[in-house]
């Protein structure tokens, strides 16, 4: 049976910007480029930009700012149960996430499960 699995999570971005709303535009710009671009063995089925926030801001003028960005993803999986495509998905978005150029990954919340 075909599963879809999602997990939130939350990255750091580190990027120069002028001020503290170029900044987490940029971030989402550039975190959504990023999960865009990630390889993945099974379908991201989907892939989104919840929010984004200054972290820490720049602590000289042309230091840069640091952004968390709160994203979720999620794959399709086949299992033959919704605890089998848990642990595949949960497998695959740590495979994905970890061979992508995304920094300091933390889960949110604990990966949901449904049928397609």
């Amino acid at each position: 049976m075909e599963y879809t699995v999602s997990r939130e999570g939350t990255t750091l971005v580190t990027l120069h910007e002028g001020t503290d709303t170029t900044a987490c535009s940029a971030a989402e710009k550039k975190l959504s480029e990023q999960l865009a671009g990630l390889e993945s063995p099974v379908s991201v089925v989907e892939w989104s930009v919840l929010e984004t926030e200054v972290y820490e801001h720049p602590a000289a003028p042309f230091d840069p700012y640091t952004v968390v960005a709160t994203f979720r993803m999620t794959v399709a999986v086949d299992a033959g149960t919704e605890s089998e495509a848990i642990d595949r998905g949960v497998v695959v978005i740590d495979q994905v996430l970890e061979d992508g150029p995304l920094e300091s990954i933390t889960y949110t919340d604990e990966a949901a499960v449904s049928t397609v």
